[in-house]
Order: structure tokens, then C-alpha cells, then sequence
């Protein structure tokens, strides 16, 4: 369903992504980790048609995004890290609109929020203004929009970040329901280790811009001789504080060049 072969991005002279190549099956959940500044986000928007690569290529449900842009963004949704929701409409009404971007037929789109909605459990809160929801809710919503136009793929970069773990809980148990009864492939970005462990078939873990290990929570465990995910994160990235503005930093370098272009 993705598949990433020998994809570099550098902005001047920096190198975002070095050459990286994985596949990601029909279905699977994929869990993509790595440090604060690892290149991460850089490849996210790579694959989401947002940037460019400066070599190599992606295939994500058989359509290169470089060249049938269109297509490829009808074939996937996502849900961003930063709240996406308008908070002044109410939760059927963002879906709604959600479904009219994407030209999902009225009949259906009305049968599909309504059935997402109620899996996510907001169906009682359809007619509520986002703006009183709390945090937990909100992001459920989000995700239930995503899943709306039925995605070949869904990204999910730090969908539960700051939620309590009840929430994170509930969250990933509708999110599994789906993947497997609509065989959704779920490719997801999470600094939770113990989220990566429990929900996803298969981990990628991403350094100083390279994939340092892909497989199974287990295989990367006995790889590193460890009884944790966490402390397998640790053994191949290092223990070492990260910048927390390194991703930050990414970006500003690709203004730079972007406005040194003109």
C-alpha cells in the first residue's frame, strides 16, 4: 500500500532524509518513530503530497503522489498533530463539510457519519459546538472525519498527544475496529512507546535522518537484547536529549530557500 524506495530530501545543504526505503502492506499498522529531529515529519509530508522529495520515489496505493497528486490525496486522509477542527460548527456539521471536500455522495455521507460517529461514541453529541468538547473528544472526532471518505490509508501523526490514558485507550480501540473491518492501513507517527507495542504490526524506528531498525515490537527487542520497546528505542537511537526545535528548524531552512529562490 506504501512503498518508499531510496527517498533522500535535503534542504541546501542539509539532509533531512538520507535514503530510506520501507514498505507498508494493505492493512497493517505501521508505527514510524524516532527522536525529536529525527526526520519524521519531513517524510510525513513527503508521503501527504506537502513537500517535494529530492530523490527517489514514493508509490502509495499504486499512484506515484509526485505525478497523480489529486489521486493519491483522495486515496488517504490525516490527522495532524495541530488541531484541524472549526470549532464554532458542530461536530455532524465539520464531518459534513469534511465529506463535501472529498465528493462523498449525500446518501452515503450521511449513512457514514452517522455510523462514525457512533463508533467513536460522539453520536449522542452530533448537534454540540467542537468548542465544548474536551480534548479526548476532539480528537476522536478528528479521526472519525478522517476515516469519513474511506481511505485506502490513514496518517496519524501524535493523534493522542495529551490525552489521559483512558482516552488514549478508547481512541486506539476505534481506531483498531476499523483497521480491521474496513482493512485500513494505519501508518502512525507517536512518542508513546507503549501505544507503538500495543496497537501496531510492525515499528520503523528513524535517526539523524536513516531507518536504524524496522520489524515487529518483538523482533526489535530481541535485536537489542532488551525486554522493553522503550529501552529498544534507547539501544538504537541513544539516550541523549534531543533539540526539541530541530523539526522547527528543518522548516525555516526550507523557507530560506524556498524565498532565496525568487
Amino acid at each position: 500500500m506504501i512503498r518508499v524506495q531510496n527517498l533522500v530530501r535535503t534542504f541546501g545543504d542539509f539532509t533531512a532524509v538520507n535514503n530510506i526505503s520501507f514498505d507498508v502492506a494493505e492493512g497493517e499498522i505501521f508505527a514510524f518513530l524516532g527522536p525529536n529531529g529525527a526526520g519524521k515529519s519531513t517524510t510525513i509530508k513527503m508521503l501527504t503530497t506537502l513537500l517535494r522529495p529530492t530523490s527517489g520515489t514514493i508509490t502509495l496505493n499504486g499512484l506515484d503522489p509526485n505525478v497523480k497528486q489529486r489521486e493519491a490525496r483522495q486515496s488517504f486522509g490525516i490527522v495532524f498533530q495541530d488541531p484541524s477542527l472549526d470549532q464554532e460548527q458542530t461536530a455532524y456539521e465539520n464531518m459534513d463539510l469534511h465529506g463535501v471536500l472529498y465528493h462523498v455522495p449525500r446518501k452515503v455521507r450521511v449513512q457514514r457519519i452517522e455510523s462514525l460517529l457512533k463508533i467513536f461514541e460522539l453520536w449522542d453529541r452530533k448537534d454540540a459546538m467542537v468548542k465544548t468538547f474536551s480534548g479526548g473528544m476532539k480528537r476522536r472526532l478528528e479521526i472519525a472525519r478522517g476515516f469519513l471518505h474511506t481511505p485506502k490509508i490513514l496518517f496519524l501523526d501524535e493523534p493522542t498527544l495529551g490525552l489521559d490514558p483512558q482516552s488514549r485507550n478508547q481512541l486506539w480501540t476505534h481506531v483498531k475496529s476499523i483497521n480491521e473491518t474496513e482493512k485500513t492501513t494505519v501508518f502512525l507517527t507517536t512518542h508513546y512507546m507503549d501505544e507503538a507495542d500495543r496497537v501496531a504490526h510492525r515499528i520503523a524506528i528513524m535517526d539523524h535522518g536513516a531507518i536504524v531498525a524496522t520489524g515487529t515490537s518483538a523482533e526489535l527487542k530481541e535485536q537489542t537484547n532488551t525486554d522493553s520497546l522503550e529501552a529498544a528505542f534507547l539501544a538504537l537511537t541513544g539516550s541523549t536529549l534531543r533539540d526539541e526545535g530541530a523539526d522547527a528548524k528543518q522548516g525555516l531552512r526550507q523557507m530560506a530557500q524556498m524565498f532565496g529562490r525568487r
